[in-house]
């Protein structure tokens, strides 16, 4: 399949804390993003704009809204600028859109799903609204977004005024998981887009059945408009691709992962897991690879570099050259409190599991150079080790990392390969590779 996405930039600058569902909108001349952030562990909504979506984009401005999520733009009969938030509530924007202009206010009073159906609670969000026809269109997610298989879902209304009253869709929901044999687990928080040639699409996001360690994946599926001036999705299965790529095998990673290090991929590929605003203070770059300065005792509190990896199994693999007593390896992370990988501190080969180290795992390992790869096979991990210039060894401990997720954790992640640098050193890392393995579905 032809790879046309392009990447142009990276919009958000400093660091929010977690990021969720944001709204990217153009208005007039001028682009938007609204974001859902927590720094400092505080949730609320903030905005950056450009006036090229290639940027550069201004710095984050807080809209006072604490507490909320979901943020959705929309443009009134009355020309005004309006954010619906969770709840589901909506407030009055200022007319350049970077600031409020009065209280949120109650928008509409979901559809309500039968008692009997196993969710994870009511929890209306997501909120995105769509002009058409002389109707204002709210598209709703209820349900949960994770919990049980079935609880996540897709609901609509429509009214002629942005301020309401709401109509509930007679076909909600749009879209559902209704068994938990379906491949894809918790639909639901979607937005509707028109194609180039007038079709009409919904994006949407889910869990994929047996693997929510790869965390929340977007779908797309077409809708079509009915008579009645409802619209409903149109695919018969999303367990299969709508259209088969070349050769007749899902590829790999839309972006190549390996990396020289060469130059800086952070922001693009890499990102430091929770760490604070001076974290790239510990990043220098140099020809034979990465230097990073190391922080903690160990990786659960060092803010390891990870990237986001979409294959059901691959192999990631680099070199650590450990420098000034430092201590650093290869991860497979989701959180300080759940994560596995193997280190290496020049003279010993450390092992994680369980969020925790194992000293009765230690194997001694005289080298100040070693390489480290670890091969995720559809959530069965198994490491390997080998001293400059060595054959591999196969580490004798596999592990089932299929319970890191969300449901056990929280925090809406995924399992990312990481780096780690831990201690009062630091390690030099060099040549990145990583490749899936087979096809992708």
């Amino acid at each position: 399949m032809t790879n046309n996405v392009r990447l142009l930039t990276t919009a958000l600058k400093s660091p929010l804390g977690q990021v969720w569902a944001m709204d990217i909108v153009k208005h007039r001349s001028r682009y938007y993003i609204y974001i859902p952030g927590t720094p400092g562990g505080h949730q609320g909504v903030f905005v950056i704009w450009a006036d090229d979506m290639a940027g550069p984009w201004s710095e984050p401005i807080d809209l006072k809204l604490p507490g909320r999520i979901d943020p959705g733009h929309a443009v009134g009969e009355d020309g005004k600028r309006y954010l619906f938030v969770n709840g589901i509530e909506y407030v009055k924007l200022a007319d350049d859109g970077l600031a409020t202009d009065g209280e949120l206010k109650p928008a509409y009073q979901p559809w309500r799903y039968p008692e009997d159906w196993v969710v994870e609670m009511f929890a209306p969000e997501g909120p995105k609204i769509l002009r058409r026809g002389g109707y204002f269109y709210l598209i709703t997610a209820v349900g949960g977004t994770s919990g049980p298989p079935t609880g996540h879902m897709v609901i609509a209304a429509r009214s002629r005024s942005i301020h309401g009253p709401w109509e509930h869709c007679p076909h909600n929901p749009i879209v559902r998981t209704w068994r938990a044999e379906e491949k894809w687990w918790s639909r639901g928080h979607a937005s509707l887009v028109e194609g180039p040639a007038g079709d009409w699409w919904m994006v949407s996001h889910g869990y994929e059945n047996g693997f929510r360690t790869l965390g929340r994946q977007t779908l797309l599926e077409p809708v079509e408009w009915t008579p009645d001036g409802w619209f409903r999705a149109t695919a018969p299965n999303i367990s299969v691709p709508l259209r088969k790529p070349a050769g007749g095998k899902a590829g790999p990673a839309l972006f190549p992962l390996s990396d020289d290090f060469a130059r800086s991929k952070f922001g693009t590929q890499w990102a430091f897991q929770g760490g604070g605003p001076d974290e790239m203070k510990r990043v220098r770059f140099g020809k034979s690879g990465i230097e990073i300065a190391g922080k903690g005792s160990g990786p659960a509190d060092s803010s390891p570099m990870a990237a986001i990896a979409g294959d059901l199994a691959y192999e990631a693999a680099a070199t650590f050259e450990i420098l000034e007593g430092g201590e650093g390896g290869l991860l497979l992370w989701y959180g300080d409190r759940g994560f596995v990988g193997v280190g290496v501190n020049g003279t010993q080969l450390l092992t994680f599991n369980y969020a925790q180290e194992h000293p009765w795992m230690r194997v001694d390992l005289a080298a100040r150079t070693v390489s480290l790869k670890l091969r995720n096979d559809r959530n069965i991990v198994t490491f390997y080790y080998a001293a400059q210039g060595a054959e591999w060894t196969q580490h004798p401990w596999q592990m089932d990392v299929s319970g890191l997720h969300h449901n056990v954790f929280g925090g809406f992640l995924s399992l990312k390969p990481a780096l780690y640098s831990a201690g009062k050193g630091a390690v030099r890392v060099s040549n990145f590779t990583y490749r899936g393995l087979g096809p992708r579905g």
